[in-house]
């Protein structure tokens, strides 16, 4: 894939194609797959992400530690719709695909099972919200994935190696890209939403309770979420950012790189090392997990 976002920008430039062309070409050169095929298996995956999404809404999964479960439904049910009911349904859809992750469903590990929850709920919502048909979501989805391929080439895409800024923080910036397209934002605009997205997640640690991807993860998803639809209303506006994407990127991975073990998905610092937390996982498991693969 493209080893920056400028060499992604340039790539458009030079083509005159877009941005998901451009990464469709790549993919398609690189894996050999048709890219019928490769749109396909997005659109595959788009079900799924809607059928956990769906799953974890009803509130009847819940995972084996007992963490988790309920709260998107809880959310969904009892918001108070503070900013309007498209904030407050946003947010439940990241949470339930986390819940359902938890209980051992079938997600899209998109850019990983810890940040499953951040680009549906992005991406769905905003396809629902905009009325788009399903080509422009796959077209986002490309877009999401190209951005995704370069911050992990270039910094990392793992809570255990660079914390959680590099797990929900990349899906943040993903999500920020996919949207600033959908919108009609000029491929500097999308550039800039990464950027925007991802400073303000740098630094993240990744201190899941007990070890496990249930608590604070399914939060920290529904808080990415929201940090993507603002980044991608800043660059719309116009708002610039002095950094340029790539060099936050490389950002990120100095900050994973230089972060202590202890804040890397170990689960002996941050909240994980907590009192409450240290009570809560001395509680047995008592029943098996209710994911919707089970």
């Amino acid at each position: 894939m493209h080893r920056s976002i400028e060499e992604l920008l340039a790539a458009a430039a030079e083509s005159g194609c877009s941005l998901p062309e451009v990464v469709l070409a790549k993919e398609a050169s690189e894996t050999g797959r048709d890219p019928a095929d490769i749109r396909a298996r997005i659109q595959r995956n788009l079900r799924v992400m809607r059928a956990a999404i769906t799953e974890g809404l009803k509130g009847e999964v819940h995972s084996a530690s007992g963490l988790t479960g309920g709260r998107a439904k809880r959310l969904i049910d009892n918001g108070p719709r503070l900013l309007g009911e498209r904030v407050t349904i946003t947010l439940a859809r990241a949470i339930s695909t986390l819940e359902v992750n938890a209980a051992m469903g079938l997600i899209v590990a998109a850019p990983t099972a810890g940040a499953a929850g951040v680009l549906p709920a992005i991406l769905i919502s905003t396809g629902e919200f905009l009325d788009l048909d399903e080509d422009t979501i796959i077209d986002a989805m490309l877009v999401a994935g190209g951005v995704g391929a370069v911050i992990a080439q270039r910094a990392s895409i793992s809570g255990a190696e660079g914390g959680c800024q590099a797990e929900t923080g990349t899906a943040a910036a993903m999500g920020a890209a996919a949207v600033t397209w959908i919108n009609g934002g000029t491929n500097e605009q999308v550039a800039t939403s990464i950027a925007l997205s991802l400073q303000g997640m740098l630094g993240l640690i990744c201190d899941p309770i007990g070890g496990l991807v249930e608590v604070p993860c399914i939060y920290r998803n529904a808080s990415a979420a929201m940090q993507a639809i603002a980044a991608a209303e800043m660059a719309l506006a116009g708002c610039d950012f002095p950094v340029s994407a790539d060099e936050v990127i490389d950002v990120m991975g100095e900050v994973g790189r230089r972060m202590p073990v202890a804040y890397r998905e170990t689960a002996m610092g941050g909240l994980a090392a907590t009192p409450s937390a240290r009570k809560l996982v001395q509680i047995q498991p008592s029943r098996q997990p209710t994911g919707a693969s089970r």
